[in-house]
């Protein structure tokens, strides 16, 4: 049993992570073989999250008068909060990962994305987005698709002079 303090220690801990993060993940993880456990829990981490599971009035104290304290408020059964803090997509794919893996035991039951609320349906829309870096890769090869087209534009002009200039002077002769 947590003593007093206990509690007061993880409600402010979950508290400093919701306010610290983008996006919040409703799920469970109970049932699992706790190694995958531990590998989603890691998985979160690379993707610059973090997994949390307590007692869900722990979760409803925590949550009391941020942008997430209505997805956390009546919580019922088992719960799992992942907490996304630079890439909510990112996130959202690893818990929709460990819910296709788990099919009948780890389910979403949905989110927060800065303050609108997410439904499961669009938290599994999130985490069909491409990660961040796809989308930044995609975006600079945008911006760098009319300079590459200019510059083998100019190149095939050059070419052209070239090859013309050339091509004239060997048929007079």
């Amino acid at each position: 049993m947590m003593t007093r303090a206990e509690k007061d220690a993880v409600v402010s801990s979950i508290k400093e992570k919701i306010e610290k993060s983008q996006a919040v993940f409703l799920t469970n993880l109970v049932g699992i073989p706790s190694v995958d456990s531990v590998r989603i829990r890691k998985n979160v981490r690379e993707a610059k999250g973090h997994m949390v599971i307590t007692r869900n009035t722990l979760f409803a104290r925590a949550a009391k008068g941020t942008f997430a304290e209505g997805l956390l408020a009546d919580l019922k059964g088992s719960s799992a909060v992942a907490f996304a803090y630079e890439d909510a997509a990112a996130v959202a794919k690893i818990v929709n990962d460990a819910a296709g893996e788990f099919e009948n035991i780890v389910t979403i039951k949905g989110g927060q994305l800065g303050t609108q609320k997410l439904s499961k349906a669009e938290v599994v829309a999130l985490a069909k987005l491409p990660s961040r870096n796809q989308m930044l890769g995609t975006l600079l090869a945008t911006f760098n698709a009319p300079v590459s087209a200019f510059a083998r534009v100019l190149f095939a002009i050059q070419e052209q002079k070239q090859g013309g200039a050339a091509a004239p002077a060997t048929e007079n002769a």
